[in-house]
């Protein structure tokens, strides 16, 4: 994969894990409303986080590569098909936590981009995800979660076939 690291650090960190299906909590029960929840039938799971460094010019690459990447098999080799080709469907969940470095203890978090820069990276990203799978698989979807809150996550998986790339 190309890189897009800066001082040989990555600038965009991508956690790729196939499912059978998955439900993530985008809001919070509260004393008038139920929880919000969305779903995905089999596919993949985007854990993402944009790192100093990151540039909007190149989420199109970083697109493209994780949609059309190969997906493992049961047997853990390399299949022929990505989510693209299965048609498979794409669950996003921003994961600002991906971009910490232990110190002693602690856990800290110098290497992220501000909030601000990161919700825009993150919709970009999004629209771009859309894009691509209504254009290639109609009928597949891509849901995703919201930036900046803490939600819950459930997945069933047969694998857990989960790999980390850095840009």
């Amino acid at each position: 994969m190309a890189s897009n690291a800066v001082n040989g650090c990555p600038s965009i960190r991508v956690i790729i894990q196939q499912c059978l299906s998955a439900k993530l909590q985008v809001q919070p029960p509260t004393e008038d409303s139920d929880a919000q929840w969305v779903e995905i039938s089999r596919g993949i799971i985007v854990y993402l986080c944009f790192l100093k460094g990151s540039n909007l010019d190149f989420i199109p690459k970083v697109v493209k590569s994780i949609l059309n990447v190969k997906l493992s098999e049961p047997t853990g080799k390399p299949s022929n098909v990505s989510v693209l080709d299965l048609p498979g469907d794409v669950l996003i969940v921003p994961q600002a936590t991906l971009g910490g470095k232990m110190k002693g203890k602690s856990i800290q978090y110098h290497s992220n981009i501000s909030k601000e820069e990161g919700r825009l990276f993150y919709e970009k990203f999004v629209f771009l995800c859309e894009e691509t799978i209504q254009s290639s698989s109609p009928s597949s979807s891509v849901k995703h979660g919201t930036y900046g809150n803490r939600q819950v996550l459930s997945v069933d998986t047969n694998g857990p076939f989960t790999h980390v790339f850095d840009f």
